[in-house]
Parts: C-alpha cells; structure tokens; sequence
C-alpha cells in the first residue's frame, strides 16, 4: 500500500462500501434496468470467522476494555488489554467504520461510510444504528464525543456534524471557506480537543482548524505544511499536535497559534497517534513505522517493524504500551 493513499482510500472505498453495506429490493429485470436504480438498504453487520484480521482503522478504551472497528461494520473486543479478540453481538450497519471513541466504560459512538453513527451503552456489545445517508456517500472519518450529550463527526468535503442530545439528532454545521477558497471542501480527518476544551480538526493541505468557542464558529490555522494531516492529539501538558504523510509531525504549544515541525527519522505516512500514561507519544506508520518520542513530541525515534506491517491504528494497553493495529487486522 502506497504510504499517500490511507485516507484517499479510505474516501475512495467509500464507493465500493455499498457492496458490503447495502442490498437490493428485488433484482431488477434487464428491462427495467435502464429505467430504474434498485433500492438500498442498510444491512447489519455479519459475524465473520477472523474478525480480528480484518483491516482496523480505529481503537480506542472503554474502561478496561479494548474496543476496535473497521472494514465491513467489524467492532472487535478485548478484555484481556488486547491477548484476544471477539466480535461484538450486533452492529447496525455494514458500513466500513473510521472512529470509534467513548466517553465512559458503556458509552460509546462510531462513525464511518455513507456516513454511518452507532452509539452503544453496553461497553460495545451492541450497536445500534442513529444516522446514515444512502442517497450520497459522504464518509465520516472521524468522532469526538465531549459527553454523554455532546458530540462531533468530521468527514468528506467539509462534513461536520454536532449533536446535542446525545445522537439523537445529527445537525450540519456549515463552515467557512478557507482562505483563497470560495467554499468550504477541505477533507476533515481527525477531530479531538484539549483539557481546556479547544476544539482541532486535522485537514487535509496542511490545514488545521480551531474552535474556541465549543464549536459555534472555526477559523483555519496556518502550519506552514501543504500536505495533509491524518491525524491528532491534545497531549496532558497543553501541547497540540497533528501528523500525516511522510512521517510529517507538527506541534504547537500556544494552543494552535504557532507550530514547528518535529524531528522524525522516518517517512512511513502516520495514520494513528496518542499519549501513554508514562507521558511518551507514540505514533503508527503505514510502512510498519512505529513512531516514539520521549519529550512530548518534540523529536520522535522510530524503527520499521521486520514484518513491515502497514500500521493503521493503535490503542493504550494497561500496562502503558501501545497495541497495534493494521491493514490485516490486529498486530501480534
């Protein structure tokens, strides 16, 4: 897999995501097939004998559980801080799933194509289905859920979509263009927030976009980069920072204002990042690169896994090391 092409596959596979998403009402007569597109439907996530090899794109913690979604609705579980993986019970919707986050052991929320949200109150076990849209595909890529309430999606084109009854209901936030732009199109990837409370969207361009204000209003912040970020994290200490193609890292210690290139080794394209609760920030490339830095981000080692495996996620284990996931699933 090309290192440029994570997110712009993921964008493009939005396409091929109704073959695994969606049936049809009746097979159309050859006659009739020129006149009329079959209906669609959404359909449910199916069991899969190897759910735990199937591409992860996302993972997170639910209290002391392990929680992972990706490609065909697949949500996998573990409770042993990562030994093993089960498929959850039920999932509403086949759809290739991109973010998953919760904000309490039970209560949790994912996003993905035609620009699917589930939400669970069991700690993962069942996922019910809140919002999708058949008519046109336009993926979410990314959720932040502030609380119980409150949350965010981010996706293709500019989707930004903000709940306030706990997902109930899904309104679109219409944002502005950025500047030189006479629209608003920028591919959103990542959306997360500080202790304070200071709202990031990474971008694509090399844009990075802020709110201050819980989301009300965004303005775009300039990084100096033209590539795009797949990635973010609010680290404990008050710093921000984004990261993407080519091992590309940036971070900011004034809360978006200015931001400086971290010191990488490598330029295996990051698709994942978070902080360990020893403080180190550790990063997944799709080279097999695993990304670490002992000064908050500051400057970063890596090394290439022998078994080059395209890293695509990754979660917080108990005992403060990462668990990595790829393209084939879970990483042993």
């Amino acid at each position: 897999m090309k290192t440029i092409t994570f997110r712009n596959a993921l964008a493009a596979c939005a396409v091929n995501s109704a073959v695994a998403m969606l049936s049809t009402a009746g097979a159309a007569t050859p006659d009739a097939t020129l006149d009329r597109q079959p209906a669609l439907h959404v359909q449910a996530a199916e069991p899969l004998a190897a759910p735990e090899h199937t591409q992860i794109l996302s993972a997170t913690r639910a209290g002391l559980r392990i929680v992972a979604v990706g490609d065909f609705g697949v949500i996998v579980l573990s409770d042993d801080d990562g030994t093993s993986f089960r498929q959850a019970r039920s999932v509403g919707s086949r759809s290739t799933l991109t973010s998953v986050m919760f904000v309490d052991p039970k209560t949790g929320w994912a996003v993905g194509h035609w620009g699917a949200i589930l939400k669970t109150v069991d700690g993962g076990e069942n996922w019910a289905l809140q919002r999708s849209d058949i008519k046109t595909d336009r993926p979410l890529f990314s959720v932040y859920i502030k609380n119980s309430s409150e949350g965010f999606a981010v996706g293709l084109w500019s989707l930004l979509l903000h709940t306030s009854d706990g997902g109930h209901t899904w309104t679109q936030v219409k944002l502005p263009p950025p500047p030189g732009s006479t629209k608003a199109d920028t591919n959103l990837y990542r959306i997360f927030a500080t202790a304070s409370g200071t709202l990031f969207i990474a971008a694509e361009q090399g844009r990075v976009l802020r709110s201050t204000d819980g989301g009300m209003s965004w303005t775009y912040l300039d990084t100096g980069y033209t590539g795009s970020f797949w990635s973010g994290v609010a680290t404990r200490d008050g710093a921000v920072i984004v990261a993407g193609l080519r091992g590309t890292i940036y971070r900011s210690t004034d809360d978006g204002d200015h931001w400086q290139r971290a010191k990488t080794p490598l330029e295996g394209s990051i698709t994942d990042i978070a902080q360990l609760a020893n403080g180190d920030v550790v990063a997944a490339g799709l080279d097999g690169d695993e990304y670490t830095s002992h000064d908050g981000g500051t400057t970063f080692e890596g090394r290439q896994r022998f078994d080059r495996a395209a890293l695509t996620a990754l979660a917080v284990s108990g005992n403060a090391k990462p668990i990595w996931f790829s393209k084939d699933g879970v990483v042993r």
